[in-house]
């Protein structure tokens, strides 16, 4: 059900590089999200969820407005956000969640050509992270005929648990109802909306946090 962990910064190689050294795998090229100004590398965390750690791509310039995860405004590497896969259509999903006054996004397309040349494409709806959950609120996506992302990825490390933290967790815990998320998250009582993901790596546990 969790798709995957968005792990921001901007600057890529120096993330991406980090993250080998904590987890002891490095993450493997993903590819240009061509007209949104970033691109990615792709680690497996297990299963069919990954890791995808996102920064500005140097190759696309003059773009209209900031970069998605407000990674202009990192000051160092962190979780962003997170995504999981519904088994309903999103577009039924949104529907229901804003009739209990929860806004999950506007349903859009997206693109981006693997390393190989393949092309994947997924509809999923955009991050809210003004919103009054934050961060801790999933995005949703739905991969349809591509192939996951997960499937070209060699086994690495596997996420334990992802702890989602916010100051109304009866209200978050509501939306997951909604979304259909029952398994692989932990919500607590928090000041603010955090994310805290457990990772087994064969140096140990390790974790990842916004």
């Amino acid at each position: 059900m969790i798709d995957h962990l968005v792990y921001a910064s901007r600057d890529l190689p120096r993330a991406s590089a980090a993250i080998g050294e904590l987890l002891g795998v490095l993450p493997a090229p993903g590819g240009r999200h061509i007209g949104h100004g970033t691109y990615n590398e792709l680690l497996s965390l297990g299963g069919d969820t990954y890791l995808e750690v996102i920064g500005p791509d140097p190759t696309q310039s003059g773009l209209d407005g900031p970069l998605p995860f407000g990674i202009d405004d990192l000051i160092e590497p962190a979780l962003v956000a997170w995504c999981v896969r519904p088994r309903r259509p999103l577009s039924e999903i949104v529907s229901e969640a804003r009739s209990a006054g929860i806004e999950l996004g506007e349903v859009t397309h997206m693109s981006r050509r693997r390393p190989d040349g393949v092309l994947l494409e997924w509809t999923l709806t955009l991050p809210q992270l003004d919103g009054p959950f934050g961060l801790a609120l999933p995005f949703m996506i739905d991969w349809a005929e591509s192939a996951h992302p997960s499937h070209t990825l060699p086994p690495a490390v596997r996420l334990v648990d992802l702890e989602v933290l916010h100051p109304e967790p009866q209200q978050l815990g509501d939306a997951f109802a909604i979304i259909g998320l029952d398994t692989g998250v932990t919500i607590r009582n928090g000041e603010l909306p955090r994310l805290r993901a457990s990772i087994e790596t064969q140096r140990g546990a390790v974790t990842l946090t916004s």
